[in-house]
This record gives structure tokens, C-alpha cells and sequence, in this order.
């Protein structure tokens, strides 16, 4: 349950950049040249002028290759313009991403040297350097690490052992996920501050603008006469709505959409970034259809969604069915012997085999029952599979279609051990 205070969002985030400046001996920023990680950085630079800061804070901007030239430039001129106050890892290593374009090549690897002639661009030349493979200072560091691992060790290493803040630029309104890990109730947090979550022993991830709207950040930008990447404009003529705008690698789950932007806004990097990555070409032609489980996806004449389930398996690489069937047969199991909590509003229409189960759950002090499911239908009504409310055979379509490897849309996050599965299979098709 959200709770409105009577102070705007601003002075809220200004008031929490406050405490952590008197409360953290070390400061890091996690920067991606995005609009909501600039404002952050434009309020920690807004309050050390004002308070005559003398110590620096990090800033981490993890360059992915595959990225506007617009944002680089963006990156550079904001980086060179506060070394003042900011003392910069722009990091250049092979880390492992997601490649949601192909069944053959599921992860790429940015920056890495065997595929040099193939890259996206060179490395930036920023006036305070960077960190590549030739002068890496970060020992935790290894080839193909992954994202979200990379920035949790690097906040662990520049803690040094001292009580550290890494300022995280996420906003809740932007997605469920984010939302939770806001309000997870399972988390550490430094007392009373549900806006930090404990990393280990005297090191947080804060998140200072968690509570601000798309709408807040560009009030702010404009009210303050913020700098911000020059690339919003683009794609804002480019006619990219403002709540779809995104800065990131192109070819992740989510990305992949706006894929034939890079086409429209930047042409000479555009066959660059097509020939770096295993299916980036037909994404492009394909992006938002339903050949990638866009839109509405038809059954093919003849078959039932279960025989086309089984069908699209068939289709696949041996070891990436393998996958899916593996995570496919999870997911059955838990529906015919766990199942999940509905509504009182959709128990009116459940179909005769779901069974109603004993246990209960309670979701903001309403209790909902629990029901799960004798056979799996080949498909239910669109508001309980959109809402993740019952299984489907349609449901494990449309996440083959989607090529979604981690299964996101059945509701299963990426375990260790399918990472370092997910690491051997790149290093299989690599080659292909």
C-alpha cells in the first residue's frame, strides 16, 4: 500500500541524498547516461556544491559497446565537466548480456577481442581514461561476468571495508520487479529507510528517487535547467512515446523492440550494430510482430497449443530444448500440485478442474484461495493469462516465440546455475 506524504518527491530525494552524505563514509553512483541516473547525479552535484563537499564519490558508467553515439558523447561531457566532484570508472570489459534475438547465440559478450573487427565501435577516449582488459584494476573481475554481478562486486571493492552507499537510479512506477525491491518486506534495510537494501556488512544500495514519475523527471530537468541525454529528443521525434523511452544495450528482452531505431537515429552505426550479434537483422524486420510472440499470436491450421508447443521444441537446438523443457516441466508441476491465489472476482469463472486447495494467502490483509489446476487447458481467458493467474500451453508458446531463455514470462528468474549453463551454451554456438 502506497503512502502519500505531504512533501513533493523532490524534497524527499534531496532530503535522502542528505542522509546518506552524513551517514556513508564512501559514495558510489551507478551511472547508464539514462535520464533517471543524470538526475540522480545532478542532485548529489546539486547538494555538494551547496554544502562545499571537498571528497569525491564514483561514478560507475559500464559502457555495453552496443550503445548511441549520442549517449557516449553525453557521457563524456558530463564526466570531464565534474572531475571536481567525481572521480569516474568508465568500465570497457567483456561482461556477458542478454541476446534475445537468437536460439543460437543467447548472450553476446561487449568489448570482447576475438570479435574485434566486428564491434560496434572502438574503445571512447574520455580525457581521465578508461578500464579495459589491458589495465583492469577491479581483481574481482573475470571474463564474461555478468551484469547485475559486475555492479555488486564493484560496490563491494570500492568499499574497501568502510560504510558505503551505491546511489541506484531505479523508479517503482517503472515495472512490478522494481517495485519489490523497494517494498520487499525479506530485505535488510538500514532502519526506518525502506528506500536502501543491505548488500553485506556496511555496504547499501540506495535508491533516492525510487518514489518519482516519468513526469517528475522531466519537470525536474526542466525546472532546474538539468543536462540531460540529448538521445530523449531523438526518439522523441523518432516518435518513441516519453514512458517507452530507454537507454540501454539494444538486443535485451525488452530492447529489442526498439531495435530499428538505431536505423532511424543513427544510420552510419546501424549496420554495425546489425552485424555484431547473431539475429540482430531479423529482430529488426520482426521487432513488435508476432514472429517474436508480439501482439496476437495466431495458432497454426491443424494443431492444438499443446501439439505447437511440442512442435516449436522439436525446432530448437537439442540443448536449448532441453532448457525449456526442463523450466516447461517446473512449471506444470507447480500448477498441478501448488497453483497460486486468485481474486474472489475471477473464482466465478474458473473452469471445473481447477481444484480449490486449503491454504489461503493475504494480499494487503485480503485473504484469496488458492487453486491449482488437474490438467494444464490449452489455453485460458486473456485476463488470467496477462495477469500470470493460470497456466497454459499458450503461455509456453508465446514464451519460446518471444525466445525468452530465462522464462521470465512464466514467472521464473535466472538462478546461478542456469547462468553458468547459460555461459556454456555461448561458448558452444559461439562458432556458429
Amino acid at each position: 500500500m502506497k503512502v502519500y506524504l505531504k512533501e513533493n518527491v523532490c524534497e524527499a530525494a534531496r532530503k535522502r541524498i542528505d542522509f546518506i552524505f552524513n551517514n556513508f563514509e564512501k559514495i558510489c553512483l551507478s551511472f547508464s547516461g539514462g535520464k533517471d541516473s543524470s538526475v540522480m547525479l545532478n542532485l548529489a552535484l546539486e547538494h555538494m556544491r551547496a554544502n562545499n563537499i571537498n571528497k569525491k564519490i564514483a561514478v560507475l558508467f559500464i559502457d555495453l559497446e552496443g550503445q548511441y553515439r549520442a549517449t557516449i558523447e553525453y557521457v563524456t561531457r558530463t564526466l570531464e565537466g565534474n572531475l571536481d566532484f567525481i572521480e569516474p570508472y568508465w568500465v570497457c570489459l567483456p561482461i556477458n548480456l542478454r541476446n534475445s534475438l537468437s536460439v543460437f547465440q543467447p548472450f553476446w559478450m561487449c568489448w570482447e577481442r576475438e570479435v574485434r573487427d566486428r564491434w560496434v565501435r572502438e574503445y571512447p577516449e574520455p580525457s581521465f581514461g578508461i578500464i579495459t582488459e589491458d589495465n583492469n584494476p577491479l581483481d574481482f573481475f573475470h571474463k564474461g561476468m555478468e551484469f547485475e554481478e559486475f555492479v555488486v562486486k564493484f560496490t563491494k571493492w570500492y568499499s574497501k571495508g568502510k560504510k558505503t552507499a551505491c546511489l541506484v537510479g531505479i523508479r517503482s512506477d517503472e515495472s512490478l520487479n522494481r517495485f519489490r525491491t523497494i517494498k520487499s518486506s525479506m530485505k535488510s534495510n538500514l532502519p526506518g529507510k525502506a528506500w536502501t537494501t543491505r548488500i553485506e556488512k556496511g555496504v547499501y544500495n540506495c535508491y533516492p528517487i525510487y518514489d518519482w514519475t516519468t513526469k517528475d523527471i522531466w519537470v525536474a530537468n526542466g525546472k532546474f535547467g538539468w543536462q540531460y541525454n540529448p538521445l530523449y529528443d531523438l526518439l522523441y521525434r523518432a516518435g518513441v512515446p516519453i514512458s517507452g523511452q530507454r537507454i540501454c544495450q539494444p538486443y535485451g528482452d525488452d530492447q529489442r523492440i526498439g531495435l530499428n531505431l538505431f536505423r532511424v537515429i543513427e544510420n552510419d552505426t546501424w549496420a554495425k550494430v546489425v552485424n555484431r550479434v547473431s539475429g540482430a537483422n531479423f529482430g529488426n524486420i520482426y521487432c513488435g510482430t508476432k514472429a517474436l510472440g508480439y501482439r496476437k499470436v495466431d495458432l497454426p491450421a491443424g494443431h492444438t497449443w499443446r501439439s505447437y508447443c511440442k512442435m516449436l521444441l522439436g525446432t530448437l537446438p537439442k540443448e536449448l530444448s532441453r532448457h525449456y523443457r526442463h523450466r516447461f516441466a517446473k512449471f506444470l508441476r507447480f500448477w498441478k500440485y501448488k497453483g497460486c491465489a486468485i481474486p474472489r472476482e475471477y473464482e466465478q469463472i474458473l473452469p471445473s478442474y481447477a481444484v480449490r486447495t486449503s491454504k489461503v494467502s493475504y494480499r494487503s490483509g485480503v485473504c484469496r484461495a488458492r487453486y491449482r489446476y488437474k490438467k494444464i487447458p490449452d489455453k485460458m481467458h486473456s485476463s488470467y493469462e496477462s495477469l500470470k493467474l493460470a497456466p497454459s500451453w499458450r503461455r509456453m508458446c508465446v514464451c519460446i516465440l518471444k525466445n525468452d531463455i530465462l522464462c521470465k514470462s512464466l514467472s521464473f528468474s535466472q538462478t546461478t546455475k542456469q547462468r553458468e549453463r547459460m555461459q556454456e551454451l555461448l561458448l558452444k554456438y559461439k562458432k556458429l
